[in-house]
């Protein structure tokens, strides 16, 4: 098996260095990847400084992940040497099930994340985005459309779908009014989304720093909720709330801000528990609900919406060697809105 360099964090919090490692043998239903750009997601920051507690070191970060396809299985139907392809937050699923479910996969025991995770059945660690190549299972790859730029697709195989899957999951459309809530990697993705919908799209902000920007990605109304009086002004007028952040919120306010039969969706994953009244709740029969990943599924249904009404990431492109500043920059909220490493230049420059 060929050696494979890639960056990887070496303990947590540790800055990211050269790292060498094998990919397994092409399986008869694999897919051998030539990486060309990774995106940079937040929970890459979390896994390599160990927030959540479960992260396995050496790690080679990235889930976002744009390339061309090398070389293929003898049973790959779908796929050919030359394809634009992708890879998202995860590589293998349900692997005790006796059937796939295609649709709720993302969500059930035996997943196998792209990096951080372990190969099936075995002690093997899964290695991410931030490397030359990488080698998948035939139903976990994903057909980037013409259309759309390897650079700036990297980002919808994470940020894009986990937008778009609440989005579909409570039937977006013409007419709906929808709050997204910090316009960062994953929410300026979500405006574009729920506008081609055709939803009236509100973006909420700690400042107006970023009002112009919110305007520009198609958003009708931009409020800051450092405003005195926005609450008020705001309560009861939406069917939907996408909030992206991971800080600890008044949660009655915020479901104050649904109409009847409204839901706040969490994306972020706030750092203590929640504390909810039950009484915004019951007065106007909304909901409280969280949403992950997309399916592979959804993912490539995703990629093709984005395809056909322009939608991509605004990005900023870094090679492998200024990560972990890009890093800095993300805790700093100094990007707008998604980095996205350029692998092939980067390591195509390097001599091992």
């Amino acid at each position: 098996m060929p050696t494979v360099h890639g960056y990887a964090a070496t303990r947590a919090s540790a800055k990211l260095t050269p790292f060498s490692f094998e990919r397994r043998a092409l399986r008869d239903d694999d897919v051998a990847i030539d990486i060309r750009f990774c995106g940079i997601c937040h929970t890459d920051i979390h896994l390599t400084r160990d927030a959540w507690g479960f992260s396995m070191f050496p790690m080679v970060p990235g889930h976002e992940i744009t390339g061309i396809v090398t070389a293929v299985g003898p049973k790959v139907t779908r796929f050919a040497v030359g394809d634009r392809v992708g890879v998202g937050c995860f590589v293998d699923s349900c692997t005790t099930c006796a059937t796939r479910d295609v649709d709720r996969e993302q969500y059930l025991p035996g997943i196998v994340l792209t990096y951080n995770g372990l190969e099936p059945g075995s002690v093997t660690p899964t290695y991410g985005g931030y490397s030359e190549s990488i080698v998948v299972k035939e139903g976990y790859v994903l057909s980037i459309p013409e259309r759309l730029p390897l650079d700036a697709a990297a980002p919808l195989l994470c940020a894009g779908v986990t937008m778009y899957s609440p989005l579909r999951r409570w039937k977006i459309g013409p007419g709906a009014k929808v709050a997204v809530v910090g316009m960062g990697g994953l929410g300026h993705v979500g405006i574009k989304l729920a506008r081609a919908m055709g939803a009236e799209v509100t973006a909420l902000g700690r400042s107006v720093a970023k009002q112009e920007d919110a305007f520009r990605l198609g958003a009708a109304r931009y409020i800051a909720t450092s405003d005195v009086g926005s609450f008020e002004k705001l309560a009861g007028t939406f069917d939907l709330i996408l909030s992206t952040v991971s800080a600890n919120l008044d949660w009655s306010a915020w479901l104050g801000l649904l109409g009847i039969d409204g839901t706040f969706v969490s994306l972020g994953m706030p750092d203590q528990a929640m504390t909810v009244s039950p009484a915004p709740l019951i007065v106007g029969r909304r909901s409280l609900a969280g949403s992950y990943m997309g399916s592979i599924k959804e993912t490539q249904e995703m990629l093709a919406f984005c395809a056909e009404h322009g939608i991509v990431a605004d990005i900023e492109t870094v090679g492998i060697d200024d990560v972990d500043a890009a890093y800095e920059r993300v805790l700093a909220s100094d990007v707008r809105y998604r980095f996205v490493i350029d692998v092939a230049s980067s390591f195509s420059a390097k001599r091992y």
